[in-house]
């Protein structure tokens, strides 16, 4: 079996796990993996090893999620995003030998659209970059004010569109002229 369908079965073991008790998670991981047409027990290792260390870290990769997730905290995040993020979290922060950054981020992003809503990848693909890139984000803020530095410090030009609704608008300083009323529209 390829990484990336181990990849979405524990995907969708860590979704069934935010709708049952960690006693009820021991019988549905064993009926889960059943279920599974012709796996081999390399692949159910793998898949039941790394669910139960996701599982044994769901307080750190959530505390890393909250730090980065400016006004989403997982309380308010939709289920199938903090699962994927929570997956790709653990792969980055635990996995860095095994899985390169950019497949983990990659992956997350195909199970977010795969799995979520129309705005999950993006919004996987937004957290996922911030932690793999934390240097990035500052350096953003940094070209940010500066833009904003240049931008004030610029002289005004005394013209602006006032009505972009119609043709020609110009307001200056001393003169303002407006395009005439066209009556066939």
């Amino acid at each position: 079996m390829r990484r990336r369908e181990q990849r979405e079965h524990i995907f969708k073991l860590l979704f069934i796990s935010e709708f049952n008790t960690q006693k009820e998670m021991e019988e549905q991981l064993a009926l889960y993996l059943a279920d599974i047409e012709n796996l081999e027990e390399s692949d159910r290792d793998y898949i039941s090893r790394k669910y139960m260390n996701i599982m044994n870290h769901t307080d750190e990769l959530d505390e890393k999620l909250n730090s980065i997730s400016m006004g989403w905290k997982t309380s308010r995040m939709n289920r199938v995003d903090l699962t994927v993020l929570r997956l790709a979290v653990y792969e980055l922060e635990y996995e860095k030998e095994e899985v390169p950054v950019g497949v983990a981020i990659n992956e997350a992003v195909e199970l977010a659209k795969c799995f979520g809503s129309e705005e999950s990848g993006a919004f996987v693909n937004g957290i996922l970059g911030k932690i793999a890139n934390p240097d990035k984000k500052v350096a953003a803020r940094k070209a940010s004010s500066k833009k904003e530095e240049q931008t004030s410090a610029r002289p005004k030009s005394g013209f602006k569109v006032k009505d972009p609704s119609k043709k020609v608008v110009v307001v200056n300083r001393n003169v303002s002229s407006r395009a005439p009323e066209n009556k066939n529209e």
